[in-house]
């Protein structure tokens, strides 16, 4: 059975509980408006104090001291007090006024606002029931406004028209300071332009009697399919008067001509059946649509960059639908082009048009998205990347802080997505992508220490995983290419600018707005170094031992690298004989991880060894000219001595019951080549040591003199101290060797490729060992681990 109610609870249900009801409805209504109130306060106090001269012309003094005194007043009210009432509110000035009635506007249009008041039902639940996190709230809240945008267009226009006959001055307003509410029907077919060719000839009006034959711009109006002479005439009209009325025509083919293989149920214009009609219409787009915008609306460039013209025009207003369209219709076509000399053509089309779309954040988004994929695509050439990034950085320059760092992170990602692969043909993409991407930090120091410093920790994060909750495969989050690119990458950036010698205006590397990200970044190397001390990852070590290499030449920044670096020659891959192999030399600039098959090989231990003293002397050359170059050489100078003797160990005498002739192998790793590099190595770093003391004893100044120390050997260019010329010479020696290497690789290419078109035969993987390479890695790291 039902459980009955008490009598008192019918009786409260019957005489008061409606009452109760709508009293707590009320009391929430009021409570939500008042928050809802001061957080609009908050939001546009920088709103008001814009426009405080305007309101103190025109209130005078004595209205803003009332508007204070009833700020105070409503301040030093309690909460009982408020809601009982009999106050004055004050009243909101013309700037929180207008910027009210565009929330209306916008409320109107279809977006939902966060802070908009709930139904009655909903108040009376309160907020606690909903679990969701305040970010997913707000995702979920774009998503259906942009979806209640989309639905209701109609609405839009009619709420709009409504909007400009009840209150034209606000209206124009709006135009002038957010346009983009305005703008919709980018589908349409565009012909208000036609209302702005004052400059062309009218038509003619049709006399009684008699019968006058349409011009022939009407007739093109009424065909739909696109013939050559159509697409001439329009070029013609484009070129010679810049015509609005036949660029129209063209964004409306060419808006075709971008979609002619979509199956996506709208209905075009135009129709084009013919390859070279669709060749000749995307050439005359794409050149001359920029030049006819560029004539009828001027663009000014300042001194800093920055770009201006007219935005309250007519002209710009009516052609506003028509950049919306083209642009939508070019990004669709950069995403789906193929062609390097058309991806090219479209890319230097763009460029014209960044001013004119600064005003679109969202369709801007999207194109320079589409532009920083083709830099960062593996398939790109070296012209098209460029072009490319010639975009990305005009488009940085000239927009404002918001948009900017949007380009950042844009193309940080793009270049770590491009990274992904290494092989001998990308590396040069990737080394390119890394250096021009390095140069966007540079424009806005502000955004480009936020970005950087966003993006370090992430890598910090990484690592610090990786040790803290170790596990089979956690390792892999670190070594691999996106993070080894990602902190060679930041190496430069900061190296580029944080140098005072590619920076003339700074004084001092820590006059860098950049400069603090340099300890959090040599942190995490070092850190991502040493993470698994094997010769399988020496390569790896050599990676990001150049980075950091690169940052303390150009920072003038200590970095121990010698402690690493000694660890490699005291390992037991290069105190061991290797055994013998007929393997080729490894490739250190595209390896991270050395094949199972070249440990403890000959080839391998000599390649270590010449990476090792390469690095040694590269580290030691950046402090050549120290005054404290005798002392910090010592410990490395006693621990190579002590390598030498080990592995330069001659045979010991046998024991008497083995016979006279038998001697034991010795400790030796019997590799001459490697021996000799190290001793080469110690003698020039003893050399520049005595250079330096010799230089050190005629000095007057003491140690606490600092301008005295760093001015010390100044007048010395490095390449004449014995350290320098001798990693001058190193430098030549592997340049050629390098240059003789990409020689016979190309020539193994060509000849590869005139034996397939010779013998018709297909040729196996790519045909340089990379993928044999990566096979074997891939093979071989289960055995390893």
């Amino acid at each position: 059975m039902a459980k009955h109610s008490k009598k008192s609870t019918k009786k409260f249900e019957k005489n008061h509980l409606k009452d109760t009801i709508e009293r707590r409805k009320d009391f929430a209504k009021i409570k939500q408006r008042q928050q809802i109130k001061a957080k609009k306060q908050a939001r546009h106090a920088s709103d008001y104090a814009k426009v405080a001269d305007e309101d103190e012309e025109e209130q005078g003094p004595k209205d803003n001291g009332r508007v204070a005194k009833d700020a105070d007043k409503l301040k030093d009210m309690t909460v009982d007090e408020f809601f009982q009432g009999g106050f004055e509110i004050p009243e909101p000035t013309k700037k929180a006024s207008k910027l009210a009635k565009i929330k209306e506007a916008k409320a109107q249009s279809g977006k939902r606002k966060r802070d908009a008041p709930q139904d009655d039902d909903n108040s009376e639940l309160g907020g606690g029931e909903s679990d969701a996190s305040f970010e997913d709230q707000a995702l979920a809240i774009d998503s259906s406004s942009e979806e209640e945008t989309e639905e209701r267009p109609g609405a839009h226009r009619e709420d709009l028209d409504a909007l400009k006959e009840k209150d034209p001055e606000f209206y124009k307003y709006l135009k002038e300071n957010d346009a983009e509410l305005l703008d919709f029907a980018e589908d349409g077919d565009l012909a208000e332009v036609d209302d702005l060719s004052e400059d062309e000839p009218p038509k003619k009006k049709k006399k009684k009697g008699k019968t006058i034959e349409p011009p022939e711009e009407e007739k093109d109006d009424d065909e739909t399919e696109v013939t050559m002479s159509m697409v001439s005439k329009w070029q013609k009209a484009m070129t010679e008067q810049h015509s609005l009325r036949a660029m129209r025509q063209v964004v409306l083919a060419f808006r075709a001509a971008a979609y002619v293989n979509e199956e996506d149920g709208k209905e075009y214009k135009y129709t084009i059946s013919s390859p070279e009609v669709y060749h000749q219409l995307l050439v005359i787009s794409l050149q001359h649509v920029p030049e006819v915008l560029g004539h009828h609306l001027p663009v000014k460039e300042t001194a800093s960059g920055k770009v201006r013209f007219s935005t309250d025009t007519k002209k710009f207003r009516t052609l506003t639908p028509l950049l919306k369209s083209h642009a939508t219709s070019v990004h669709h076509l950069l995403e789906n082009l193929s062609d390097a000399p058309t991806i090219k053509l479209t890319l230097a089309s763009i460029l014209p048009l960044l001013p004119y779309l600064l005003s679109f954040k969202k369709i801007l988004k999207n194109l320079i998205k589409a532009v920083i994929s083709i830099w960062s695509d593996p398939s790109s050439t070296e012209a098209t990347r460029i072009n490319a990034f010639l975009l990305i950085r005009r488009l940085a320059i000239i927009s404002d802080a918001s948009l900017r760092e949007a380009v950042l992170k844009s193309t940080y990602q793009g270049l770590i997505k491009g990274s992904r692969n290494t092989t001998i043909h990308t590396l040069p993409g990737i080394n390119l992508m890394k250096n021009s991407a390095a140069e966007l930090w540079g424009l806005d120091p502000t955004i480009g220490y936020t970005t950087g410093f966003t993006y370090i920790r992430q890598l910090a994060i990484h690592l610090r995983t990786s040790i803290t909750h170790p596990t089979k495969d956690s390792y892999k989050a670190i070594y691999n290419w996106q993070y080894t690119h990602s902190l060679d990458f930041w190496s430069r950036v900061l190296s580029t600018h944080c140098s005072p010698a590619t920076n003339p205006q700074l004084k001092s590397a820590a006059a860098s707005p950049l400069h603090p990200l340099i300890y959090p970044l040599v942190q995490i190397t070092l850190g991502a170094l040493r993470l698994i001390p094997t010769p399988v990852y020496f390569p790896l070590r050599f990676h990001l031992t150049r980075a950091l290499l690169r940052l303390s030449r150009s920072t003038n920044t200590y970095i121990p690298l010698a402690p690493s670096l000694l660890e490699v020659l005291q390992s037991p891959e290069l105190k061991k004989p290797p055994k013998p192999s007929t393997l080729r030399p490894l490739d250190f600039a595209t390896t991270l991880r050395a094949p199972a098959s070249y440990l403890h090989t000959r080839v391998y231990q000599t390649g270590l060894g010449e990476q090792v003293a390469e690095l040694l002397a590269e580290f030691f050359a950046v402090w050549a000219q120290s005054i404290a170059f005798p002392e910090l050489v010592i410990p490395p100078s006693v621990l190579l001595k002590r390598w030498l003797k080990e592995v330069s160990s001659p045979p010991t005498p046998s024991a008497p019951h083995r016979g006279p002739h038998h001697t034991s192998k010795g400790r030796g790793n019997k590799n001459a080549k490697l021996t000799a590099a190290v001793a080469l190595l110690l003698q020039k770093l003893d050399a520049n040591a005595r250079f330096v003391a010799e230089r050190r004893r005629k000095v007057d100044f003491a140690p606490g003199n600092r301008d005295g120390v760093d001015a010390f050997l100044k007048d010395v260019p490095w390449e004449d101290m014995p350290l320098g010329a001798f990693v001058l010479s190193m430098r030549k020696r592997n340049e050629e060797r390098e240059r003789v290497l990409e020689e016979g690789r190309r020539g193994e290419e060509e000849e590869r490729r005139r034996g397939r078109k010779e013998g018709g035969g297909v040729e196996d993987g790519d045909g340089d060992g990379d993928v044999d390479m990566e096979d074997a890695e891939g093979s071989e790291e289960e055995d390893d681990d």
